[in-house]
């Protein structure tokens, strides 16, 4: 399924655990893969997804130069497996957290093939420069 969207809030717990929505659980039954993503947020990848970012980044790095080398080489050293619980629970990295400034409160976020986990007050900043140029539209 393609297709996540919408946004919920929750918090991360004292462990680290993050709550995903019930809504988006079912394409994650076998686990998921967290990933750096651009703007500051975490990418939450289902398995199939997150097979077709890595193939996509291994010949960006293979066609690119050191620079492409070096953004997939961090991707890939930064990325992790998740699994999640009965309550849908799963653990955040302290490394992802840390990339992603996610402390507190956490908005999930739909983004169609993967899902977006942001620090609230780096996604209004984001989504205000987006919206702006939303409403312009393609002309």
């Amino acid at each position: 399924m393609l297709g996540f969207v919408g946004q919920y809030q929750h918090s991360l717990d004292v462990k680290g655990r993050l709550i995903l929505p019930a809504k988006f659980r079912g394409e994650f039954e076998r686990g998921g893969h967290l990933s750096p993503n651009t703007e500051g947020c975490i990418a939450l990848w289902t398995p199939r997804e997150f097979a077709r970012q890595s193939d996509e980044r291994l010949e960006q790095s293979r066609s690119g130069g050191a620079l492409e080398r070096q953004q997939v080489r961090y991707w890939a050293a930064n990325s992790s497996d998740v699994e999640f619980d009965k309550q849908g629970r799963f653990a955040l990295p302290s490394a992802i957290r840390e990339y992603g400034q996610l402390v507190g409160d956490v908005l999930v976020v739909g983004a169609l093939d993967h899902i977006e986990l942001w620090n609230p007050a780096t996604y209004v900043e984001q989504v205000n420069a987006a919206e702006e140029i939303f409403k312009q539209g393609s002309n």
